[in-house]
């Protein structure tokens, strides 16, 4: 779930893809020291760049945007083996046991009598969404969760709600890879001004978001906003494997939230930050 994005169909065109070139390591241009490339060019081996490759995502719609004490109501990840093809896609919908408010009905639309005629109770669903996610991560692929702390943080406290068991617990034995289109963005063309939310990012990268704030569309917008980030930062990108990727974005994410430190700060909310990525530690506090 991506906050602050605009209601309502986000009719982009989608980027052409583009030729991909080779030069100067990424890790040498980025000022980071990583292992040796797995992800080669396809011209230099005939191998399939990871963003041409399979991906999934997830997205989350949920009663508010406190990730300790608000709920799930609706769910889904989206599969894609390559690009351009057809995606694959599972849903869910929650009765989350609390009462809906009108406020973040009218951000996803998911009114609460809805979700009481026709959601599931959330213990099941929430086993479900937490097996379907660690059985794509076992299967390896790349997980897209845009602004990954809020929809996996959430996740893991539901099912310790619901389960007692974090989501660390079902992927014990699986390696979690997860891209987050908002860090790489923001890593990648630092220098742009103006917001990044998933709509915003659509814009920039010519991808089609049809209907904004459905989990399924947000999750698929994500997938391809990642490819098309990729693809246009592909000098960078396309000598660093998933995995060392999702270390690089541990550090990318903190120094970000670093540079937003001082403007929370000014507003009153200097502990509104939190550099923890993709997973946020649990507090105390969590209901």
């Amino acid at each position: 779930m991506d906050r602050g994005r605009a209601p309502g169909p986000q009719p982009c065109r989608r980027r052409p893809r583009t030729a991909q070139t080779t030069g100067v390591s990424p890790s040498r241009r980025m000022g980071h020291s990583i292992g040796p490339a797995c992800a080669r060019s396809s011209g230099d081996s005939g191998m399939t760049l990871w963003f041409d490759g399979p991906l999934a995502a997830f997205d989350t719609e949920t009663t508010g945007v406190d990730v300790e004490n608000d709920r799930i109501v609706a769910a889904a990840v989206v599969v894609q083996d390559m690009a351009g093809g057809r995606p694959r896609i599972t849903r869910w919908l929650i009765n989350p046991g609390i009462p809906v408010p009108p406020g973040a009905t009218e951000v996803h639309g998911l009114t609460d009598d809805h979700v009481q005629r026709n959601g599931r109770w959330p213990a099941p669903v929430l086993e479900e969404v937490a097996k379907t996610v660690a059985g794509h991560c076992a299967a390896g692929r790349p997980l897209v969760v845009m602004n990954a702390p809020f929809d996996l943080t959430i996740l893991d406290r539901e099912l310790r709600r619901h389960r007692a068991t974090p989501l660390s617990r079902y992927l014990e034995h699986t390696p979690l890879t997860v891209l987050d289109p908002r860090v790489l963005d923001k890593q990648l063309d630092r220098y742009r001004k103006g917001r990044r939310s998933l709509v915003d990012l659509c814009s920039q990268y010519e991808v089609v978001l049809d209907g904004a704030h459905d989990p399924a569309a947000d999750a698929l917008a994500a997938l391809e906003v990642t490819r098309a980030v990729a693809r246009r930062f592909a000098s960078r990108m396309e000598r660093l494997t998933p995995a060392e990727l999702h270390a690089l974005q541990t550090l990318w994410h903190a120094a970000q939230t670093r540079g937003l430190q001082p403007w929370f700060a000014r507003g009153g909310a200097p502990d509104a930050v939190d550099p923890a990525w993709p997973l946020r530690p649990e507090l105390p506090s969590a209901a």
